[in-house]
């Protein structure tokens, strides 16, 4: 079985310039959520990759604290983030953070939750949190409902085994109900897009762990297939990715 947090060691370069940032409203939803005062907090952000959305708190003015296993992805972030005085990068999980009991007044994952252990993270969450410190668990989902999406969902399904079985989609109510105090958590959804052009989307595509690299045999005929479709739906030499940011916030 692959380890699931060397997954994207080999996509890092692509994942730091294709994959999509996240909505202004999603984060303010957050702060107000979480009742954070931007410019005092202390928020730990597991699972955070390359920076995505360090960057957007750091931008807020809060301190973050970033925990991420994967060494390629951490150090990418490092490279982008590690001037900020208010930013540490931290070498750990969300099952072992590796930080202080206590220490910080909220957990944010964007994109990294459905690759987590729930009930260790959650116990790990509850220990490094303040006293009713918030969670909130944040994926841009893409949608498969308008007719680019529906076709690029179905050459993954085709040429991607892995697809099936690590799209969060497969989390549910009753996971998240499991999860937070009381199986109480709000939800908010925001649209979010990303527009590209070929090379773009090839760059997009490769970001995605599940979506087979050079050197695979089935990598040949997926670039065929994905040059394909983007001329079937390419307006203007271009593409979108229609995405729902989906943000469920409550406390462990």
């Amino acid at each position: 079985m692959k380890d699931n947090t060397k997954r994207f060691s080999d996509r890092v370069e692509q994942y730091v310039k294709y994959r999509p940032s996240y909505p202004a409203a999603a984060l303010d939803f957050i702060y107000e959520e979480a009742a954070l005062a931007p410019a005092t907090c202390i928020i730990a952000d597991i699972g955070s990759g390359t920076g995505i959305f360090s960057r957007l708190l750091l931008e807020r003015g809060s301190t973050v604290v970033a925990v991420e296993p994967n060494t390629e992805m951490r150090l990418a972030a490092e490279d982008q983030l590690g001037g900020h005085d208010r930013y540490r990068s931290v070498d750990g999980s969300a099952e072992a953070t590796k930080l202080g009991a206590g220490s910080v007044d909220c957990i944010v994952s964007a994109q990294a939750f459905h690759w987590f252990e729930p009930e260790s993270t959650r116990l790990e969450f509850r220990r490094i949190l303040r006293a009713d410190g918030s969670v909130a668990l944040i994926w841009n989902t893409r949608l498969v409902d308008d007719p680019f999406g529906a076709d690029y969902d179905q050459l993954l399904l085709r040429y991607a085994p892995d697809y099936k079985d690590v799209n969060h989609r497969r989390l549910h109510h009753e996971d998240f109900a499991s999860f937070f105090r009381d199986g109480s958590y709000k939800k908010a959804e925001f649209a979010n897009e990303q527009l590209f052009d070929l090379e773009g989307l090839i760059g997009r595509t490769l970001s995605s762990s599940y979506v087979p690299l050079p050197g695979s045999p089935s990598y040949k005929p997926y670039m065929e297939a994905l040059g394909a479709l983007f001329d079937k739906h390419q307006q203007n030499g271009i593409v979108s990715f229609q995405y729902r940011t989906d943000i469920y916030v409550g406390l462990v």
